[in-house]
């Protein structure tokens, strides 16, 4: 982006005082005070964690040529431009989407939110418009592409603060992209953050609610309608019905119905249940390899194949092929074919192979309900023993320990708990927790904090048959302790763990 004059961007915001120069440019926007450089605007954002107004004069001595603030400040430089407003986190999604020339107008923008699948539904919807030939870029969990490839997101944050998803977005739309689909978690659709405040969304998706953030959202009921601010941002159409935006839920979920209710623009519905829904899925045949199925839109009707495993992944695909299906006003048909070459996210149900005479599968699955649909499923396809190694995240929900350590200990025939991101919670009281879970349905646990042991004794323990579950850190690049992140590449440390016991040889 060129630099923006000050006084472009104190428009678009509630300012109520302004100090210094009004024809300032703004080479760039900063929150984070350990990253500005000379000629930026730095945001003191009142964050969840801490205050940015106690790190201005750090920002200052890397080059802060601006600051917005929302309180007095003891002193202020006479060659800075000092922007007063009431509150710069409510401030800071309207400042970004004015520096970097409201993005979204220029595409067509893709929201997609729930509890689990999110990154998967992103992903499958993002191959089948290229796959049709639209250019589209997209923003998840695991990778960003705003080029012609994906890359790993570095941000460690599903959707990133305002300036972060106006930046891709600007990349984006300059990059002569048509689409772009975005995670959009409910941190993000928060009124208490705004970081997707100012995003103008052509659709939205939700792929089903359940228990999870309540740490940060304080109720279910909170989290959903956090999560339904996604239907409550797309605003009816003026245009053909082509371009108008609309919704899209899953009607097997109980959420359904008050989605409806929250949305001012049609909502279409998937299921695999429901025969009224606009696209259904049944005739449901499948393994751990993928499934088979018939498809049902309308009046057409076909058989289609998915190479990833588990009901979850095609309710996955029905929302992606929704969304597709009304974007692009295509029949049926058309979709057919990509649907099989679709490709899985990695750290999703993503197998590890060395030889051994056991299956090992890394996969994201962190919450009761992601654990709900997985374990049934390799229940189902394990000839011998089911062993699962997983821990919970610090500092967040402490509610769904139990409830994952209930679900493990009734379909597991061995569960070892271990570290997940502890954070700043003690590591055991954490496994502790989850352990009560397990002993509920009469299982006792092997709690082993540390994760490249407990890896370990898991595959030690694993013999013919058996399938050994990874869980919980997928494609995450680190484990978050007190003391600063731990590097992590769960795939590779199996790899390695079953090369070292000899695996094949």
């Amino acid at each position: 982006m060129e630099p923006r004059p000050i006084a472009d961007l104190a428009s678009s915001i509630p300012l109520q005082e302004l100090k210094g120069q009004r024809s300032l440019p703004v080479r760039e926007l900063a929150y984070d005070s350990r990253r500005v450089r000379p000629g930026d605007l730095f945001v003191a954002l009142e964050g969840l964690h801490t205050d940015g107004h106690r790190y201005i004069d750090e920002a200052l001595r890397r080059g802060a040529a601006a600051v917005l603030h929302s309180r007095p400040l003891p002193r202020y430089a006479p060659e800075v431009t000092y922007l007063r407003v009431p509150d710069t986190r409510q401030a800071l999604s309207p400042l970004a989407a004015s520096f970097f020339a409201h993005p979204s107008r220029s595409l067509r923008v893709v929201g997609i939110t729930g509890t689990d699948g999110k990154s998967t539904t992103v992903w499958l919807i993002q191959q089948l418009l290229e796959a049709l030939g639209e250019p589209s870029g997209f923003l998840s969990t695991v990778h960003i592409q705003t080029g012609s490839h994906p890359e790993k997101n570095p941000l460690r944050q599903s959707t990133p603060e305002a300036p972060d998803v106006q930046r891709v977005l600007r990349a984006m739309a300059d990059g002569g992209k048509r689409f772009a689909v975005l995670e959009a978690t409910s941190h993000g659709l928060s009124e208490r953050t705004g970081r997707l405040r100012d995003v103008e969304f052509a659709a939205g998706a939700v792929t089903n609610i359940s228990h999870e953030h309540l740490e940060f959202h304080g109720s279910f009921e909170q989290y959903r309608s956090d999560k339904a601010n996604l239907f409550r941002a797309l605003s009816p159409g003026t245009g053909p019905p082509a371009s108008s935006p609309f919704a899209v839920v899953n009607q097997d979920d109980p959420s359904a119905s008050y989605l409806r209710g929250e949305s001012r623009v049609p909502v279409f519905g998937y299921s695999l249940q429901e025969p009224t829904a606009d696209l259904r899925a049944d005739g449901v045949e499948g393994d751990l390899s993928g499934s088979r199925f018939e498809l049902h839109h309308g009046r057409e009707h076909a058989r289609g194949r998915l190479g990833l495993p588990g009901a979850y992944n095609l309710q996955n695909l029905l929302a992606a092929a929704l969304v597709v299906l009304r974007l692009l006003e295509l029949p049926l048909e058309t979709l057919l074919p990509h649907i099989e070459r679709l490709r899985g996210v990695p750290g999703r149900m993503q197998r590890v192979s060395a030889g051994q005479p056991f299956q090992v599968i890394v996969d994201y699955a962190h919450t009761p309900r992601a654990f709900e649909q997985l374990l049934p499923l390799a229940r189902r396809h394990c000839s011998g023993r089911l062993i699962a190694v997983f821990g919970s995240a610090g500092e967040r929900d402490p509610g769904k320990r139990p409830l994952q350590g209930a679900l493990a200990g009734r379909h597991c025939d061995l569960v070892i708990l271990t570290d997940e991101d502890p954070r700043g919670e003690d590591r055991l009281e954490i496994l502790e927790a989850i352990a009560a879970g397990v002993r509920s349905q009469g299982s006792e646990p092997l709690l082993e904090p540390d994760r490249r042991s407990a890896i370990r004794r898991a595959l030690s323990t694993a013999g013919a048959g058996d399938t050994v579950l990874l869980l919980g850190k997928g494609h995450e690049e680190s484990i978050l302790y007190p003391d600063g992140p731990l590097p992590w590449d769960e795939v590779q440390v199996a790899a390695e763990l079953l090369r070292e016991q000899g695996a094949g040889s």
